[in-house]
């Protein structure tokens, strides 16, 4: 009989419970007072995402009031935004104010001291605030920077400032506040080991990824070996010369590349190869530039002078007949080719031809790039 009463006794609470008590398990969407914001930027290779709740200030002095935002951690620090901690990610090691953070998901979580302020990259990150930030065991890196004054922001948000190619300031801003932290990279290394990442992937069998691979390698003058035989790899392809596609676009990266690692000897047959592969004036044009880059004008005197027969009307290679005289050292001869060229040349470029003459004749010329 007891054990009736008490089964009727706990239905009768059940049944009497609030409807929200059981509404609490489900997946609808419900508008939030403070909105979750995700947002991703690219720094070099390097992924940064940062993920947070944006209350509003509401007529609120939101940084003067420790009930919105904790001071000097006591009694705790601060979300750095609303609802779980922020959260701020990182596909590649960075640098945070100069310090090193290795790659992966932190809880961002704030101490402000006045105008001064402490933050704090937790690897403990799924947290609900930071009631239960453990200061002691949790924080992967603490930076302090300073605060600033910005234009006024109703809503908190975080900003992505002052790029460079390798850096970027991220500034929290709420109110007429911001909160500025610098994150960089070794931009060299991790453009490096991210080619190497995804050459191992999809882009293994397209040419194009190998070349501008080494291509980027070639203009940072950096990991030039390993570019070299990423250039060959667009060439030849991979096993059994799969996906080859030897072209005179690779076929340039090439030569540049040995050029740039003193292997001024290997040079000249590729480009003897690459000279042998020209189908337009176009590419012909592009290949005398790179004869001439190359510092090889003899041979874009004589690749220029046989194109010129075969593309009577192509007039820049004619400009570039001129050029290739004056990288022979003989000015005189280089002006007279220019000179006679202009007539046909549009008008649109006849201006940047007299340029030419004229810093041929000062000997100041200098190839485009």
């Amino acid at each position: 009989m007891r054990n009736i009463m008490l089964r009727l006794f706990v239905c009768a609470l059940l049944l009497s419970a609030p409807l929200g008590a059981f509404a609490q398990f489900h997946t609808l969407k419900i508008p939030q007072t403070s909105n979750q914001v995700t947002e991703t930027q690219q720094l070099a290779v390097t992924d940064i995402t940062i993920s947070y709740g944006s209350p509003s200030v509401n007529g609120r002095d939101v940084w003067n009031n420790p009930n919105i935002i904790p001071q000097k951690g006591e009694p705790i620090a601060w979300r750095a935004g609303a609802n779980m901690n922020t959260t701020i990610s990182f596909s590649t090691d960075v640098l945070i104010e100069g310090q090193p953070l290795k790659a992966g998901t932190y809880g961002f979580h704030i101490v402000p001291d006045g105008n001064n302020f402490e933050l704090l990259f937790a690897h403990n990150h799924n947290q609900w605030g930071s009631y239960y930030l453990d200061r002691e065991n949790d924080i992967s890196l603490a930076v302090n920077v300073t605060g600033e004054t910005c234009e006024f922001s109703e809503k908190l948000d975080y900003e992505f400032l002052d790029w460079t190619p390798n850096s970027v300031t991220i500034g929290l801003e709420w109110a007429d506040k911001r909160i500025p932290f610098n994150v960089s990279v070794d931009l060299e290394t991790t453009v490096v080991e991210s080619f190497r990442s995804e050459l191992r992937g999809i882009n293994t069998y397209h040419w194009q990824a190998w070349n501008d691979a080494a291509r980027w390698c070639l203009e940072h003058n950096t990991n030039l070996e390993e570019a070299l035989q990423w250039a060959n790899r667009s060439i030849n392809g991979g096993f059994n010369g799969f996906a080859a596609d030897k072209n005179l676009t690779n076929m340039s990266t090439k030569a540049l590349l040995l050029e740039q690692l003193g292997r001024s000897d290997e040079v000249s047959a590729v480009l003897d190869e690459a000279s042998g592969m020209v189908d337009n004036a176009m590419e012909a044009n592009s290949t005398s530039m790179l004869m001439l880059r190359l510092n090889q004008p003899k041979k874009a005197l004589d690749f220029v002078g046989s194109k010129i027969k075969e593309y009577p009307e192509a007039w820049f290679l004619k400009i570039n007949k001129g050029i290739s005289h004056y990288f022979l050292n003989d000015s005189k001869r280089a002006v007279k080719e220019l000179e006679s060229v202009l007539p046909e040349t549009p008008e649109q470029f006849q201006p940047r031809v007299q340029e030419i003459i004229g810093e041929v004749q000062s000997g100041t010329y200098r190839l485009p790039f």
